[in-house]
C-alpha cells in the first residue's frame, strides 16, 4: 500500500543511511587517532584492563628512572675503588723497590705520600647527586627501587674507604721498614679489591634489573597496543566499504523520496 502520510521506505533508507553514517564516523575516528577503544564506551573492559596496564607502565617507567640513577651511582663507586686498586698497585710496586738499601727511601716515601693523597682525591669525588658510596660516613646505604614492591629494594651497602684504605697504610718508608709499610698496603689492596669486586656485582644486578624492566614495560605496551589500536589495514578496507554503503543509501533514500511523486499521476 502506498500511503500519502507515510514513507515506509524512505524510513528504512533513513535508518540505513543513519547507521551507516555512525560507522563510518566511527571508522574514521579510529583511522585518525589510530585507537580502536578510545573510552570506555568503546569497550569498558577492554578499556579498564588497558588504563591499568598503562598506569603500571608509567610505574615500571618510573622505576626505570630509579634503576639508571642506582647504577650511575654504583658506576661512579666502582669506578673509583677500581682506580683505588690500581693506585695501591702502584704503591705496591714503589714499596719492592724501597727494600733494597742504596735507594732514596725518602723521595719513594714523597712519591707514596701523593699516591695517599690521589686515593683521598678519588674517595672525595666519586660522588653522584650527592651520593658516594666510598664515604659511608655520606651514604651509608643506597637503596633502588627495582620493581612496583618498595619494600623490596635493591640495597648497595657504603664503605668506609679511608678506614680500609687510608689509616691502615699509617707507616712512613725507611731503611728499615719496608715489609712492615708493604704489609700495609697489601692488607689496604686486599679491602679494595674486595669492594671493588661487590660494587662491580652491584652494578651488574642494576643493569640486569633494568634490562629486564626495559622488556616487561616494552611487552606490556605491546599488550595495550594489541588491545586498543586501530589495525589500519582492517579499517582502511572497512572504511572503503562503508563509503560505499552510504553512496548506495543516498540513493535508496532519493528513490524512496521521489515515490510518492508518482501518486499525482492517478489524479490526471
Amino acid at each position: 500500500m502506498t500511503s500519502i502520510l507515510t514513507n515506509n521506505g524512505a524510513m528504512v533508507a533513513l535508518q540505513t543511511l543513519s547507521s551507516v553514517n555512525s560507522n563510518l564516523d566511527e571508522s574514521q575516528t579510529q583511522i585518525s587517532t589510530g585507537k580502536r577503544v578510545n573510552g570506555a564506551k568503546d569497550n569498558s573492559a577492554v578499556w579498564a584492563i588497558s588504563k591499568n596496564m598503562e598506569s603500571d607502565i608509567s610505574a615500571y617507567e618510573s622505576v626505570q628512572d630509579s634503576l639508571d640513577f642506582g647504577a650511575a651511582t654504583v658506576g661512579v663507586a666502582s669506578a673509583g675503588m677500581e682506580q683505588i686498586v690500581e693506585t695501591l698497585k702502584d704503591m705496591r710496586d714503589l714499596v719492592v723497590s724501597g727494600v733494597s738499601q742504596n735507594v732514596d727511601h725518602a723521595q719513594i716515601e714523597a712519591d707514596l705520600a701523593n699516591k695517599r693523597e690521589t686515593i683521598t682525591s678519588i674517595i672525595s669525588s666519586a660522588s653522584f647527586n650527592g651520593a658516594n658510596l666510598l664515604d659511608s660516613g655520606t651514604t651509608a646505604q643506597l637503596d633502588v627501587l627495582g620493581g612496583l614492591d618498595s619494600s623490596s629494594p635493591i640495597s648497595v651497602t657504603g664503605v668506609d674507604t679511608t678506614a680500609d684504605v687510608i689509616t691502615i697504610m699509617g707507616s712512613t718508608l725507611d731503611a728499615t721498614n719496608a715489609d712492615a709499610v708493604m704489609t700495609e698496603i697489601e692488607t689496604a689492596l686486599g679491602n679494595a679489591i674486595g669492594h671493588a669486586a661487590t660494587f662491580g656485582a652491584a652494578d651488574n644486578r642494576l643493569t640486569d634489573q633494568k634490562e629486564f624492566v626495559s622488556k616487561l614495560t616494552d611487552s606490556m605496551k605491546t599488550g595495550v597496543s594489541a588491545m586498543t589500536d586501530t589495525n589500519m589495514e582492517e579499517a582502511s578496507a572497512r572504511l572503503k566499504a562503508l563509503q560505499t554503503q552510504q553512496q548506495l543509501a543516498v540513493q535508496s533514500l532519493t528513490i524512496a523520496n521521489q515515490n510518492p511523486s508518482t501518486l499525482q499521476q492517478l489524479f490526471r
